[in-house]
């Protein structure tokens, strides 16, 4: 149940999630190679992609930061080749980039439409077709996609239309690549959380403190990405997981440490959207 020696092609990871998927991954002695737009410092967003390689590096792994954008097909095609340079081989991709935008129909820009399209679907699947030939001569081939179960039920598709069909999109491409390269031996899943999880996006766009405060930490994202990316390949794919169910299953039964703000219980977390036991009328905490 380790992932030394593998190498992981990352989009995104930076900070959040995707840093904290590298940096459990460095532990075991991964090699890890991301993809990132962020070369300098931003003024709103914690960390730059060479301060989460240097980051993997503490953490016992290698690193490759890649400065681009997966949105850009040079760019994922320098990525590829880069991580095969460095690395001979490419065991697993994470596709983790993502934008977020929960603005209704009537009000969302055009532009924002196609960013979460380039980024969410399209980058996703360039990404991963990218760096099929390198997957299918790894004897542990795993494509994971930071995305929902598909549900298409009124109440998610009509609270976010765009973003809806950009996260889905992921999803779709994520269960298309399992059901046409299974058969070769590659391993494709989607994971996403019961909670939200106290990162950028949360911060600064959909709920500042209060939503951070009711919010588990990206460190259970990442232990339940471990948890699916070391099965062997082929014993599950094809699959929409849930963080909170992976790890469940790997016999992990208190969650508590994973809260954002400590001795928090799990029925005050803020429910993530888009699974239908989210429980409606649900508010936020008052300052």
């Amino acid at each position: 149940m380790s992932l030394a020696g593998r190498t992981i092609l990352m989009s995104g990871g930076s900070r959040g999630i995707g840093l904290a998927i590298a940096l459990r991954a460095a532990r075991d002695g991964a090699n890890v190679a991301m993809l990132a737009k962020t070369d300098a410092p931003h003024p709103r967003l914690e960390g730059t992609v060479f301060t989460a390689a240097d980051a993997v590096v503490a953490a016992g792994g290698e690193a490759l930061p890649l400065v681009g954008d997966v949105r850009n097909d040079d760019d994922i095609a320098h990525a590829v080749a880069a991580t095969l340079e460095r690395f001979d081989g490419i065991d697993i991709v994470v596709n983790n980039a993502s934008v977020i935008d929960l603005t209704g129909t009537a009000d969302l820009a055009a532009q924002k439409y196609d960013l979460m399209q380039d980024v969410n679907v399209r980058g996703t699947f360039m990404l991963t077709r990218a760096a099929l030939p390198a997957l299918l001569r790894s004897d542990h081939a795993h494509v994971l996609s930071l995305s929902p179960p598909l549900n298409a039920s009124p109440r998610w598709l009509g609270a976010h239309t765009g973003y809806s069909l950009a996260k889905f999109g992921m999803t779709m491409v994520t269960l298309g690549i399992a059901a046409e390269f299974g058969p070769r031996g590659l391993s494709a899943n989607t994971l996403w959380p019961r909670t939200t999880i106290a990162t950028a996006a949360v911060q600064n766009i959909l709920g500042g403190d209060r939503l951070m405060k009711v919010s588990r930490t990206p460190q259970i994202y990442a232990d339940a990405a471990h948890a699916v990316l070391t099965r062997p390949p082929g014993e599950v794919s094809g699959q929409t997981l849930i963080v909170e169910d992976v790890l469940a299953d790997a016999g992990v039964t208190d969650f508590s440490d994973y809260a954002a703000v400590p001795g928090t219980p799990d029925e005050a977390l803020f429910p993530d959207i888009f699974l239908d036991e989210v429980e409606a009328g649900l508010t936020l905490p008052r300052e």
